[in-house]
C-alpha cells in the first residue's frame, strides 16, 4: 500500500509540473520543431566521360586462353582539363569505370584562345599516329571524327580543322591528338620567350 501511494504521489506531481508547464508564457510561445528533410540527391558530375574504344584482350597461359576487355576512355571538364586512361577487366563496366579512373589521374590543362579554338598549327605524333591541328575562324565547327573529335569536344574546343596523317589505331590517334593540345603555346608564352611584347610579334 505505501508503495502504491507513492507512485500516486509521484503521477500527482508530474501532471502539476506539466500543467504549470501550459500555463507558462515561455512554454507557449515555444515554437515547434522544425522536421529536417534530407536531401538524397546525387552530386552533378563535374566532368564528362566518353569511350574512346573498347577491344577485346586475349592473354595465352598453360591452362588455356584468358579473355579481357580494354577500355580507353578520355575525360574533361570543356574548359581546358582533359585526360585520356585505358582500364582492363574482365567485364567491360568494370573496364570503363577503371579507364575513367586512369584518365582522372592523367589530367592536364590545355591553353584555349577565346574560348573555342587552338593558337597555332600543331602536328602531335604518338606511335606512328600523326594528328594534324589547325585553328579556324568562329563558327566553323569541329572538322574531325572517330577519337580526335571525342578528344577535342571533351577539351571544350568549338572550331578547329584537323587531321590524321599516320596510323588509324584509335588509342594513338587520340593520345597523338593531346600531345598536340598540350603542346600548345600561348600568345603571351611566345612573346616572354622571345623578350618582346605581345603586340610586337
Amino acid at each position: 500500500m505505501e508503495e502504491a501511494n507513492k507512485i500516486n504521489e509521484t503521477v500527482e506531481v508530474t501532471t502539476e509540473t506539466v500543467k504549470e508547464n501550459k500555463n507558462n508564457k515561455n512554454f507557449k510561445d515555444r515554437k515547434p520543431r522544425k522536421e529536417f528533410k534530407k536531401n538524397f540527391e546525387p552530386k552533378k558530375k563535374l566532368l564528362e566521360e566518353k569511350v574512346i574504344s573498347i577491344t577485346r584482350v586475349t592473354k595465352v597461359t598453360k591452362g588455356g586462353r584468358h579473355f579481357r576487355f580494354a577500355a580507353t576512355m578520355v575525360v574533361g571538364d570543356g574548359k581546358g582539363l582533359v585526360g585520356i586512361g585505358t582500364g582492363k577487366s574482365m567485364e567491360v563496366p568494370e573496364a570503363i569505370k577503371k579507364g575513367i579512373q586512369a584518365a582522372n589521374k592523367n589530367l592536364v590543362k590545355i591553353d584555349i584562345v577565346d574560348g573555342r579554338t587552338v593558337s597555332h598549327e600543331q602536328i602531335g605524333k604518338c606511335g606512328r599516329a600523326k594528328v594534324l591541328i589547325k585553328p579556324t575562324k568562329e563558327g566553323t565547327g569541329i572538322i574531325a571524327g572517330g577519337a580526335v573529335r571525342a578528344v577535342l569536344e571533351i577539351a571544350g574546343i568549338k572550331d578547329i580543322v584537323s587531321k590524321s596523317l599516320g596510323s588509324n589505331t584509335q588509342v594513338n590517334v587520340a593520345k597523338a591528338t593531346l600531345e598536340a593540345l598540350k603542346s600548345q603555346r600561348s600568345a603571351e608564352h611566345i612573346a616572354e620567350l622571345r623578350g618582346k611584347k605581345v603586340e610586337e610579334l
